[in-house]
């Protein structure tokens, strides 16, 4: 597979042990649901009902919460979600193009050489040779997909993140092994 999967507790969750999982839409009728465009891949288990999530704006910093998940349902491309007390409309029309973010580790592990995006920074990136060539300073999402940003000894280059260009993925050990485009380090 190669790398074309990245993957996104009553406790107060901080900024940095908070993954975000969904953006909220736009309110759903009159009685307090509201649509969500999911950014997980599991939506039927992160938007599960009883769930405690948080409300976060673009910035990252928590706005409200933590609320808990009502019910949810798939609707479409997107999901219908209703929180506990947002009973009317009103109370979650100011909600709209938030952000919802769950505990990372309430969210399954990835799989196999899946990785969440906020953890590929710091990965080492080399050759199937061995050859080093950086290391991963930035994930960029772009209309024709993920890049990553590599910073190596000469000189930085984005490298597209598909299965075609990344061979393998070393979670633990936090390497990349890459294949790049014909004259794309050289």
């Amino acid at each position: 597979m190669g790398g074309d999967s990245p993957t996104h507790d009553p406790r107060p969750a901080t900024r940095d042990s908070r993954l975000v999982v969904g953006r909220l839409r736009k309110p759903h009728g009159l009685k307090g649901s509201l649509t969500l465009f999911p950014l997980t891949d599991h939506p039927d288990t992160v938007f599960a009902a009883g769930r405690a999530v948080w409300l976060v704006g673009v910035d990252g910093e928590a706005v409200a919460g933590p609320v808990a998940i009502e019910w949810s349902r798939p609707y479409h491309r997107e999901w219908l979600v209703k929180f506990a007390g947002a009973e009317r409309r009103e109370d979650i029309d100011p909600w709209r193009g938030l952000f919802l973010a769950v505990p990372a580790d309430e969210l399954p592990p990835p799989e196999g050489d899946e990785v969440y995006l906020h953890e590929l920074d710091g990965f080492a990136v080399r050759l199937p040779d061995e050859t080093p060539l950086g290391l991963v300073t930035a994930v960029y999402e772009m209309p024709a997909g993920l890049m990553i940003e590599v910073q190596g000894p000469r000189r930085e280059f984005l490298l597209p993140y598909r299965k075609e260009f990344v061979q393998s993925v070393d979670r633990t050990g936090r390497t990349l092994v890459v294949t790049p485009p014909e004259g794309l380090v050289e």
